[in-house]
């Protein structure tokens, strides 16, 4: 498809979604949220593709929300619209319920929203000069895109309270140090890094098994208890008799060799998950 503020190809089983404007350094428009969410939708229909790589033109991921193409979309009366979702929001919601491994390629700056739209992220790669920020207590609005939520999970309360009360920028170090991170690299290697890891994924893992791991660990371990998750392992391992990806796995590990994994998302994930019937 042709958009306007992202580029996407698809290569190799791997798609990969690129923010566009590198002469705003990727400012975040209205227009970019909703292209990232049809970009997400389409990689995730899609069972050729199993990793979705996220980057950004130029020198900078992200610089924050474009505030000279008016990028806030606010009511006048302080209360939504029914049904209206925050631009962020409509990026990392699609993010989350994504049954596919992404990974973020970053390189510059990566402010406000250009953090928290890669919380979602399964893997976040960065450049040794990256710098993080959520700025939003400078800036006297409020943290989005649900980072309330996922950046606790990713780098502690103690941190995250550190990082979002101060609105202070996250050197890349601090971030690796953290667990916001993966790795870092240079920064003309960043994207080649994730293309290996991208095909690293594409080869060895199954995608049946990729979409249940990534929404359990997010859903179950929300839970006070673990006994939802007792229940749901239960019924997992009970399908392995019906599950050829599982013989596979193990006779490719027996026999030295690369699996080659049948299973689709599309066709073959349990139908008992509790979470399909709220996926967005």
């Amino acid at each position: 498809m042709s958009y306007q503020h992202i580029r996407t190809s698809v290569a190799d089983r791997v798609a990969t979604l690129e923010l566009n404007r590198p002469e705003a350094r990727n400012g975040f428009t209205i227009t970019m949220a909703d292209e990232l969410a049809d970009a997400l939708s389409q990689a995730d229909a899609n069972e050729d593709v199993r990793v979705v790589i996220l980057t950004g033109a130029g020198k900078d991921f992200c610089v924050g929300a474009d505030l000279s193409g008016m990028s806030f979309e606010v009511a006048n009366g302080g209360l939504p619209e029914p049904g209206w979702v925050e631009p962020a929001t409509r990026v990392t919601r699609r993010l989350f319920s994504l049954s596919k491994p992404v990974i973020a390629a970053v390189r510059g700056a990566a402010v406000g929203v250009g953090s928290t739209m890669l919380l979602p992220a399964d893997f976040r790669l960065a450049a040794k000069d990256s710098r993080f920020g959520f700025v939003f207590s400078r800036r006297g609005i409020y943290p989005e895109g649900g980072s309330s939520w996922f950046l606790p999970r990713l780098v502690g309360m103690g941190r995250a309270l550190d990082w979002m009360v101060s609105g202070r920028l996250i050197p890349a170090d601090e971030a690796l140090g953290a667990g916001l991170v993966r790795s870092l690299h240079e920064s003309d290697e960043v994207l080649g890094a994730a293309q290996a890891l991208a095909r690293e994924l594409v080869e060895s893992t199954a995608p049946v098994s990729v979409a249940v791991i990534r929404q359990s660990l997010y859903r179950m371990s929300a839970l006070p208890t673990p006994e939802q998750a007792f229940s749901l392992d239960s019924q997992l391992i009970a399908s392995l008799g019906q599950n050829t990806d599982a013989v596979e796995g193990v006779m490719a590990f027996l026999q030295k060799r690369p699996p080659s994994f049948t299973r689709t998302v599309e066709q073959d994930l349990p139908g008992f998950l509790p979470w399909r019937e709220r996926k967005s």
